[in-house]
């Protein structure tokens, strides 16, 4: 196996945007929570899909990635605990380990040293804004100079692969605060950026004061123009935009045609449509040709565990159809596109067999391009991005 997913659902508090599975006011059953995962980490062991056979798949580094939720909740000595049982599926010392965290619960430079040393080599941070009212408004615990004073830990500790997240097109957000955002990010020289733009969940906090009226969110045009200037500043800036939402700084071994070396690793593996693992309450796994999505209640999955059951809730059976599918409309995010070989080893199929019309009718509106050796999204197709992928679904 190649790739695992962790989900961690606790939370000091919910965001008011968030729909993720995810729970406040539960510190009481991470204890038993981390028992649970050890255990249906166990249980994977027997159940490790093949070895991917796109040679673009086959080229990543093994991944753990700890979402949530905010992992970094957990002790140290909780993280070890899971990496120790996750040693059996990926070997650690040759793994990309991310962890996903919060700014306000990264408790300084001792707990980043300590989870630095047990392997894991990559945070990504979701800081989500830099202007404290919004942080207010959203719900997040940090401040913005809480936020800036984490990833300077990170970096006075040896973390050398740091991700910020952060959202655009919030309530009362305007061009000039965006622009002001981005010109302390790229004042940071942060090496990998996500950006992305709000979607209002139903059954959210936020939903409700959008469409009470009590907020009001930018409308599409301000929204595609925040994006539009993400696009200049951070190619101004040096980044590469190699996938829809993922800006990177290049460094001399990357190659126009295959993803930079300091890209997020495992969103890769999603990218390439690739196999991977999934552990924790309502954790989704990919192994073709099923999908399978685990029970979310926390305490139903620690008893599913705990009786010697996988804790599975849901499984879906997948066609060839739904793998070429997916293979489009995920890898046509990235810049470079999707392989004509990775199609056919990842599909067993060509990909001008199953989609030949339709790519000659996006390919006149605009919205792709190909070459001999791949499909790509134009300029103009990035930001008409789910109009091309409604396509192939």
């Amino acid at each position: 196996m190649r790739h695992l997913y962790i989900h961690i659902p606790f939370c000091h508090r919910r965001c008011s945007y968030c729909d993720f599975n995810t729970y406040a006011n539960m510190e009481h059953r991470i204890e038993a929570y981390v028992d649970a995962l050890c255990h249906e980490l166990a249980m994977l062991r027997d159940h490790l899909p093949p070895l991917p056979v796109s040679p673009e798949a086959a080229a990543l580094r093994p991944t753990i990635f700890f979402g949530g939720g905010t992992p970094s909740m957990l002790s140290a000595a909780q993280i070890e605990r899971i990496l120790q049982a996750a040693d059996t599926i990926i070997p650690l010392n040759t793994a990309e380990i991310s962890l996903e965290a919060n700014p306000g619960t990264v408790l300084g430079r001792d707990y980043l040293r300590d989870v630095r040393s047990l392997g894991v080599n990559r945070l990504s941070m979701g800081v989500q804004s830099l202007h404290d009212p919004t942080l207010r408004m959203l719900g997040r615990i940090h401040t913005a100079a809480e936020a800036r004073a984490s990833f300077e830990d990170a970096r006075t500790v040896g973390f050398d692969s740091i991700n910020l997240d952060f959202i655009f097109g919030l309530p009362g957000q305007d061009l000039a605060q965006w622009r002001a955002t981005l010109n302390e990010i790229i004042a940071w020289d942060v090496d990998h950026i996500a950006l992305y733009s709000l979607i209002l969940e139903e059954n959210t906090p936020l939903y409700a004061q959008v469409t009470a009226g009590r907020l009001r969110v930018p409308d599409d045009d301000l929204t595609g123009a925040m994006y539009e200037l993400a696009i200049e500043m951070l190619a101004k800036a040096g980044y590469r935009h190699y996938e829809i939402s993922n800006w990177v700084r290049p460094v001399g071994t990357d190659r126009p045609d295959a993803p930079p070396a300091l890209a997020c690793q495992h969103n890769l593996a999603y990218w390439l449509n690739s196999d991977y693992l999934a552990a924790g309450a309502g954790a989704h796994g990919h192994v073709f040709p099923q999908r399978y999505a685990n029970l979310r209640s926390i305490d139903s999955y620690i008893a599913a565990v705990q009786a010697g059951r996988r804790p599975i809730a849901e499984t879906i059976q997948l066609t060839t159809d739904d793998l070429a599918a997916e293979t489009m409309f995920m890898g046509l995010r990235l810049d470079i596109g999707v392989g004509f070989a990775h199609f056919a080893a990842r599909v067993g199929r060509s990909l001008c067999e199953m989609y030949g019309s339709t790519l000659d009718q996006l390919s006149a509106q605009g919205l792709i391009e190909c070459d001999e050796q791949r499909v790509r999204l134009t300029s103009r197709g990035r930001m008409l991005g789910n109009q091309v992928f409604a396509h192939f679904v």
